[in-house]
């Protein structure tokens, strides 16, 4: 059985009230690595991205709040530089 593709997500969030961002946060705690304070990496498949953006959709509000996918080819994500050199290793992350 072939594995599915993962694709590597940059996730950004501004959510205003703090039970729902901590809502958003543990959901993307369980499926990427947190970079910054607003900020995930996550390696996800089509089908586990679409999931989370249903399941972040359903506890956002969308007058108020903001996510961000940002989807980086596999090309550009070897171009990725972290200063300091935190480069994440994705195989230890639990996916979803």
């Amino acid at each position: 059985m072939m594995r599915a593709k993962k694709n590597f997500i940059v996730v950004a969030y501004d959510v205003a009230d703090d039970r729902r961002r901590s809502h958003v946060v543990k959901m993307l705690e369980k499926i990427g690595v947190r970079i910054n304070y607003s900020v995930f990496e996550c390696m996800l498949t089509d089908v586990q991205f679409v999931k989370l953006q249903e399941r972040i959709s359903a506890e956002i509000d969308n007058r108020e709040d903001r996510i961000v996918y940002y989807p980086i080819c596999v090309n550009c994500y070897t171009k990725i530089v972290y200063q300091p050199d935190r480069r994440l290793k994705y195989e230890k992350v639990m996916v979803v």
